[in-house]
């Protein structure tokens, strides 16, 4: 009982339970699945930035990972700056396909998180700043940024909560439950500011081009 005293506890349970209500309300019903391009034709120049290099995706990853298109590429400026740019997109996570959370996927590969924090950005052809995830990882003398956020039916999503929140609406709704993880690394080489700034003025290059190529 002092558990369900905690907003925290609450809440997750609220959002078990609306699963499991969006589960049997869904589970026999045909799931809408929206076409989409594949990831490989997305552009390989992006403002000032160009594709230096597409890496592949070892099979291990994929077969944990189970999504149904990725891209994995290295963009170069002219200024010497690099990020990497992974998405993931998921045409469906009703047999548990689902994006996996940096926070977890990172420290599983050595590095342990420094930062974790929120943070609100203007982007071209949005209404209104988004909110997305910035996160700082360390291993050994080596740190890098990442930030992220989930994408999906015209909406950005930093919160892990919230996007299991709008799989299930979008679930009953909309018989959709496709979404796709977005996310942008640099290297911090001078200070974590920078490489922050770097990563949004990316983001703000790749965002409309992330938007075009991703189903509303």
């Amino acid at each position: 009982m002092r558990l369900m005293n905690n907003k925290y506890a609450r809440v997750l349970v609220l959002v078990l339970l609306l699963q499991t209500a969006a589960f049997y309300a869904v589970a026999f019903r045909p799931e809408t699945v929206p076409p989409v391009p594949p990831l490989i034709m997305f552009p390989e120049q992006i403002g000032g930035w160009r594709v230096v290099k597409d890496l592949p995706v070892e099979k291990e990853i994929q077969d944990v990972l189970r999504a149904d298109d990725t891209l994995s590429r290295i963009y170069g400026s002219s200024s010497d700056s690099a990020v990497f740019l992974w998405i993931a997109y998921f045409k469906s996570q009703r047999y548990g396909q689902s994006p996996h959370s940096p926070k977890n996927c990172l420290p599983g590969s050595g590095w342990e998180p420094v930062e974790d924090a929120k943070m609100t950005i203007r982007v071209p052809d949005w209404a209104t700043p988004i909110t997305i995830n910035r996160y700082v990882v360390q291993h050994g003398d080596e740190r890098s940024v990442s930030l992220y956020w989930y994408q999906s039916h015209g909406r950005v999503i930093a919160a892990e909560l919230a996007a299991k929140f709008w799989l299930v609406a979008d679930s009953i709704r909309y018989r959709r439950s496709d979404t796709a993880l977005v996310r942008i690394t640099v290297p911090v080489y001078d200070s974590v500011q920078k490489a922050v700034d770097i990563g949004v003025g990316f983001a703000q290059s790749v965002f409309p081009v992330v938007v075009r190529q991703l189903p509303l």
